[in-house]
């Protein structure tokens, strides 16, 4: 986390689901789990957010929602699909509503399995995001200084 000027920020949004995986983003945040341990803050607003994690699947009306959150946030920036929902549609794949997973509409950086996923495997996401994040900032770095040379 040498390249983080300050703590990695978090966006949850839950597209169409069960609010299973949603249920348990949330039990990360309690003590029992305590995911801001790892210096992860979640946060309302996608201004300040470095990571974007996202429970469900992506349907016609949650998908204008879903990119006008990506394209809010700041470069460098990960997105976390989390569950079978936001992987590949899960069980609501077939509704006549339905796109797919959250890679039919943005470009995810880890994926998240599950349904439910457990609260220790959304924080190991959540850090194999750190790691992800931690490297595209150092390409950015590295691009900066070439660009500044």
């Amino acid at each position: 986390m040498s390249y983080f000027k300050k703590s990695p920020w978090l966006i949850h949004y839950d597209g169409s689901s069960c609010n299973g995986c949603d249920i348990e983003v949330l039990a990360c945040l309690t003590p029992l789990y305590d995911i801001e341990r790892f210096g992860i803050i979640n946060t309302g607003n996608p201004k300040h957010a470095d990571i974007f994690l996202i429970t469900g699947s992506v349907n016609e009306q949650n998908k204008e929602v879903i990119q006008n959150i990506y394209s809010q946030m700041p470069d460098p920036k990960v997105v976390i699909a989390v569950g079978i929902c936001a992987a590949s549609g899960g069980v609501f794949a077939d509704c006549y509503n339905v796109m797919g997973g959250v890679d039919k509409l943005i470009p995810v950086d880890v994926y998240v399995p599950g349904c439910a996923a457990r609260p220790e495997a959304i924080i190991d996401g959540v850090v194999k995001g750190l790691d992800v994040l931690e490297q595209k900032y150092s390409q950015k770095n590295n691009t900066d200084k070439k660009e500044n040379a």
